[in-house]
């Protein structure tokens, strides 16, 4: 089988399922817009041929460079797997005639205002919402809804430019900050726990499910510099309070017609147990989850992605052994990172249930908080027992620092 994979070395991730889909048999041509000099040795290794494109978002180039790939060996595939250029692998599978989302079948995973009609539509309880071009419609859909309410891009990712506002003076502040956001979409606030459902799908049944569990939720991290977030991956998915919220996901799946590969959901639990859809991406999770999802199962879901796709099926069992909880730390004060503080103590007591340490050393420049959850380094712990988790994922966050200066 012969894929050809959109962005095959950026984000990072990208390589690590670059190397899947090589492992699965399959032959991956990529097209990218990075250098090959640039693109990880990871993917290099992986990939049979790498095709440059001047930029990925100019798709009629693209297109044609991909039609002249096609005219000279067999494709059987497109998978993009970067929310940005999910459009043009659609665009791609249309005009070879390939199977994938279509483009018709793609837009409601990317325009989350059409996201919340279908599914509204099929019975699923999503917020109230409305989507605007303008100032003034934004104000007319905040006067119908109410404050608090959350304002933010149709075809976002993440929480990239997403505001909170409860009154009318926070919208009035918030509003300069979106002039540069053509489209966005006004919702009600749900208040509530917040958590994922993540799939691997073939054929349109669920081979694998996971749910995490955002500690705070991501909006309050946007927020605030001083919270290093947490992720949990829970091993008990049949832990009561998550039933409601994996039927809802489940539901979403199949009302958007999603088939084959990777999809990403988040939801709300609200203190009275009502479930409320978030959004949902055909599209892995950022934020290093799926590493995160692979210390919780001890599997490789990279490589189980593309055994689905390109067999339709995920051979090895795949075991939810532990919860996993990745802490991302964001360092204190501004420049370069100065010194680590709490690690030494932190790994005497945890140390054998610590899987994952990645911290910028000292010397390196920090990086914007604002821009990556990953922020200026992340641990990754493990334990069977959730409140034992809990527990770690809290000392870390709270009593690893790191100085910068």
């Amino acid at each position: 089988m012969n894929v050809i994979m959109i962005s095959p070395g950026y984000p990072a991730e990208m390589a690590l399922f670059a190397r899947g889909l090589a492992a699965a048999g399959a032959s991956v041509i990529g097209v990218g817009d990075q250098p090959p000099a640039s693109v990880p040795q990871v993917a290099r290794e992986a990939l049979a041929h790498y095709q440059q494109v001047g930029s990925l978002a100019a798709a009629g180039a693209v297109a044609a460079t991909v039609r002249e790939l096609a005219r000279q060996v067999r494709v059987d595939r497109v998978e993009c797997l970067w929310e940005p250029y999910m459009m043009l692998a659609a665009r791609l599978r249309e005009e070879l005639g390939l199977p994938g989302l279509t483009v018709e079948q793609t837009v409601p995973f990317r325009d989350k205002e059409l996201m919340k009609q279908l599914l509204g539509a099929a019975g699923l309880r999503t917020p109230g919402h409305a989507s605007t071009e303008t100032v003034a419609g934004v104000w007319a859909v905040a006067e119908r809804l109410g404050f608090p309410l959350i304002v933010k891009p149709v075809a976002g990712a993440g929480a990239a430019d997403t505001y909170r506002a409860d009154s009318a003076a926070d919208l009035d502040a918030i509003l300069p900050m979106l002039r540069h956001v053509p489209r966005v979409i006004v919702e009600e606030f749900i208040d509530g726990e917040e958590f994922t459902y993540d799939t691997i799908c073939a054929g349109g049944r669920v081979l694998f499910e996971n749910v995490c569990w955002y500690r705070p939720r991501p909006l309050l991290t946007k927020l605030h510099e001083w919270i290093s977030p947490v992720t949990v991956a829970l091993r008990a998915l049949d832990a009561p309070d998550l039933q409601a919220g994996r039927a809802l996901g489940a539901a979403a799946v199949e009302a958007l017609g999603f088939r084959d590969g990777f999809t990403h959901m988040e939801w709300y639990r609200k203190a009275d147990g009502e479930v409320v859809f978030g959004e949902i991406g055909a599209r892995p999770p950022g934020g290093r989850m799926v590493d995160i999802m692979n210390y919780a199962t001890d599997a490789d879901l990279f490589a189980a992605w593309a055994e689905a796709v390109t067999s339709g099926r995920i051979s090895e069992p795949i075991e939810r052994r532990y919860n996993a909880g990745g802490i991302f730390k964001r360092a204190e004060g501004a420049g370069r990172i100065t010194r680590h503080e709490g690690l030494d103590h932190l790994l005497a007591e945890y140390g054998e249930h610590v899987v994952a340490l990645d911290l910028l050393p000292v010397g390196a420049p920090r990086r914007d908080w604002r821009a990556s959850i990953i922020a200026d380094g992340m641990v990754i712990v493990r334990h069977q027992e959730l409140s034992k988790t809990l527990e770690m994922t809290e000392r870390f966050a709270a009593e690893l620092h790191l100085h910068a200066g």
